[in-house]
């Protein structure tokens, strides 16, 4: 087995697995490094395809990421997790799964021009959060001035002119959540007026209602100014967007995996798929998108991975 050190060198290199695995994790987030390291601690070999750019890479600040109280970036807690994953013989390899096959025993994928084969595999591929067309929406997610999660960040909110942009009645239900926090918040519905129709919640929950799309943005300091109506700019110390997400669930839909009614994976307790050896952790299989959550399910995908495989080698009772 390489030494730490190694494996690390190896890593940044661009390691490239030319074997067989008994795992493969499709996804380099908290969920697939989690089982990362669970499966190298039960000595497997394990291949992580790091697709780049996950999620919890936007995270400036976490207060709810538990034993962390004083707050941990994203990128902090990506490092962290990836460093324990290979301190216990993960690969780590850039790169993305195209194609994945089921071949009665196992799976056959290919990675960086290479076919390989994998007893069992892990989809850790997350979400793709559906962004407002703002411009620099990009710049304000990292300073934080536009979120997307008010369950890991709706205590900062806590007394803030808070502004929520939606297309749906989901946007009424975010701002239903946010005024645990504040009496301030707006809705600026960007859909068609009917696809709102939740307008007497609105009223009775005191959240004012702007129809209209938004034509500008302005970042000026710590606040967004969003130009909205009439010409007059209006001012937010807080912007959420309410848009929703997609599920990139392709690969399992290739394989006629069962989804839910949402486009994310349907699991069983111990994170299996309808799919024999295909199992799933994170937000592809749920809604919360909390990496507690993810961290979780990805121990237990783990687990029940490894105590398949062993039955499979007759080393259960």
């Amino acid at each position: 087995m390489l030494g730490r050190a190694q494996r690390i060198l190896a890593d940044d290199l661009g390691q490239r697995v030319t074997t067989d695995v008994d795992v493969l994790v499709i996804g380099a987030g908290p969920a697939g490094l989690t089982a990362a390291t669970y499966l190298g601690r039960f000595r497997r070999t394990v291949l992580v395809a790091d697709g780049g750019q996950p999620r919890a890479g936007w995270i400036p600040l976490s207060h709810n990421m538990p034993g962390f109280p004083a707050g941990i970036t994203g990128d902090v807690i990506l490092a962290r997790m990836r460093e324990q994953a290979l301190e216990y013989g993960a690969i780590i390899e850039p790169g993305r799964v195209d194609d994945v096959r089921s071949d009665g025993a196992g799976f056959v994928f290919d990675l960086n021009g290479r076919t390989l084969r994998a007893r069992s595999v892990l989809l850790a591929t997350g979400v793709v959060d559906h962004h407002p067309d703002l411009p620099g929406v990009e710049r304000a997610v990292e300073r934080s001035l536009v979120r997307i999660c008010p369950i890991c960040d709706g205590y900062e909110a806590t007394g803030k002119a808070v502004a929520v942009i939606g297309n749906s009645d989901m946007g009424v239900r975010e701002c239903a959540f946010l005024r645990t926090y504040s009496d301030r918040v707006t809705l600026i519905h960007i859909g068609r007026p009917d696809d709102l129709t939740e307008r007497e919640a609105l009223t009775r929950l005191g959240v004012a209602l702007v129809e209209t799309p938004i034509e500008k943005v302005r970042l000026e300091g710590d606040r967004v100014t969003a130009l909205c109506w009439n010409g007059q700019y209006q001012a937010f110390d807080l912007v959420y967007s309410a848009l929703g997400t997609s599920a990139k669930a392709e690969l399992a839909a290739a394989l006629d995996c069962r989804l839910a009614e949402d486009g994310r994976l349907d699991v069983d307790l111990h994170q299996r798929t309808s799919v024999p050896g295909l199992y799933a952790a994170g937000d592809v299989v749920r809604g919360l998108n909390q990496i507690a959550v993810a961290t979780a399910e990805a121990a237990v995908a783990a687990t029940a991975i490894h105590n398949c495989l062993r039955e499979a080698d007759g080393q259960t009772v």
